[in-house]
């Protein structure tokens, strides 16, 4: 195990692979449990508007790891780790986020799109394949092309990887320290990533009868555009009409919620382990999702979409230097951690960079921002998230306006409204002004709808 000196702090990233703000310093969902995450929010400062720049897993966790855009690497769709260095000229010699810090660099589990590519960590733990443990035969849910299903499996926290992972992170801030040499490790857990089966005893917590569902307005996408409504198609998924009918709505919640009470407890473990350990105090820890996830809302059970619960994920930083127990409500990205920890660490700024440092934040949540998040969903769709609104525009033009503080649930669209005119005006000057044409090396598998486009558009 590695250390450092005093003035270098070393860092701890924790990634929670579809986790959206169920979690309880968020209040997603008023019953979520989540003591540990809890505990950290409690200790360093939460980003109650943080968004991801891509809507799924491969080209969210690529901006992230290079801190560039969608819109300007065209990795747009998943990617394998081995094919994202050479994946288009914008990545082209752009260290990762490991690599640009200089840290003893270790990683374990899903932290780029499968774990990361060859060389980037000093020590890796690897990632186990697929996102088992699955029952020999699908408990609720037997589409093809998603691994969605729900219900208690396997009987053991050990059975699941996830307990694994946090075993190696465990092993790692138990061992000595490498004087003169800080270090970067990386969790990434997979649940609450499909299928959503763990142990009975995270089911137990949540009594189905007991659950809230999310707000659900039948018709809601009645007031936007086609291209809207065909982009987020997702027929492989649940629909919330189907999971009424069927009375399995509330079996959902119950075990999107179970899935992120067990991950919750794996962070806690680590969390554990690093209060124990001498690096306590001279440690940045950061947690983060990669996106969100709708679990009813706008009929769907899906991220693949660029409305609030699929952009918003969770973002806590605490450690030394940084406020303690406080939200954030300005607008800020996934792809902003990258110049965030590079400078919490007193390191060169990398100038490829597109995000921005948080440090301002994060010394004071309420200090001026003029950012806005972005998140792109295939070529040329993109979603600016503001302090205040969502504003939408398609490829063909086509625009959603939504306001935040009359309109949580993004059920009114305001686009067409005369009034709205400078604000759109205004927030589309936020666009990105490059659309790079799809990476070769960036393929898209969950909706017919944009391979057609992608072909397009190359």
């Amino acid at each position: 195990m590695s250390g450092c000196s005093p003035t270098i702090p070393d860092v701890l990233l924790i990634m929670v692979d579809d986790l959206n703000d169920w979690i309880g310093c968020m209040g997603g969902h008023p019953q979520a449990k989540t003591p540990n995450i809890d505990r950290l929010a409690a200790r360093g400062v939460t980003f109650m508007n943080a968004h991801c720049q891509a809507p799924i897993c491969g080209p969210s966790r690529a901006s992230l790891m290079t801190g560039l855009l969608p819109s300007t690497t065209g990795i747009y769709g998943q990617i394998s780790d081995r094919k994202l260095r050479g994946a288009s000229d914008a990545v082209e010699g752009v260290p990762f986020l490991p690599e640009a810090l200089g840290h003893f660099s270790m990683g374990v589990g899903k932290l780029f799109h499968n774990h990361a590519p060859e060389g980037v960590f000093d020590e890796s733990g690897g990632r186990e394949s697929g996102f088992g443990p699955k029952p020999p035969e699908r408990l609720k849910w037997d589409r093809q092309k998603t691994s969605t299903d729900w219900g208690p499996f396997p009987e053991r926290d050990e059975e699941m990887p996830d307990f694994r992972t946090a075993d190696w992170a465990v092993e790692r801030l138990e061992g000595e320290r490498r004087e003169g040499s800080p270090f970067f490790l990386a969790v990434g857990f997979l649940r609450p990533h499909v299928p959503w089966h763990v142990p009975k005893k995270w089911f137990d917590l949540y009594p189905p009868d007991e659950l809230e569902t999310p707000p659900y307005l039948p018709g809601d996408q009645d007031d936007v555009p086609e291209v809207s409504r065909r982009l987020h198609e997702v027929p492989m998924m649940p629909t919330t009409d189907w999971a009424k009918e069927s009375g399995e709505w509330r079996n959902i919640v119950q075990a999107y919620l179970a899935c992120v009470s067990f991950v919750d407890h794996q962070v806690g473990r680590v969390l554990n382990a690093l209060d124990a350990s001498e690096f306590s105090d001279n440690t940045i820890v950061v947690l983060c999702g990669d996106h969100g996830y709708h679990i009813g809302e706008k009929n769907r059970f899906a991220k693949h979409s660029v409305w609030e619960e699929a952009t918003r994920t969770p973002l806590i930083l605490a450690g030394p230097g940084i406020q303690e127990g406080r939200k954030c409500s300005k607008p800020v990205g996934l792809i902003d951690l990258y110049p965030t920890v590079l400078d919490l660490c007193g390191e060169t700024p990398q100038p490829s960079n597109e995000g921005h440092s948080l440090k301002p934040l994060l010394e004071d949540p309420d200090a001026e921002w003029d950012r806005v998040a972005i998140t792109t969903y295939g070529r040329n769709n993109h979603a600016v998230r503001s302090e205040h609104f969502r504003y939408i525009r398609y490829e063909d033009g086509s625009e959603e306006l939504y306001d935040h503080r009359e309109d949580d649930a993004e059920w009114k669209n305001l686009a067409d409204d005369p009034g709205s005119a400078a604000l759109k005006q205004e927030l589309a000057s936020r666009l990105p002004a490059q659309n790079a044409p799809w990476s070769p090396s960036s393929i898209y598998d969950y909706n017919d709808y944009l391979e057609e486009h992608r072909e397009r558009n190359l």
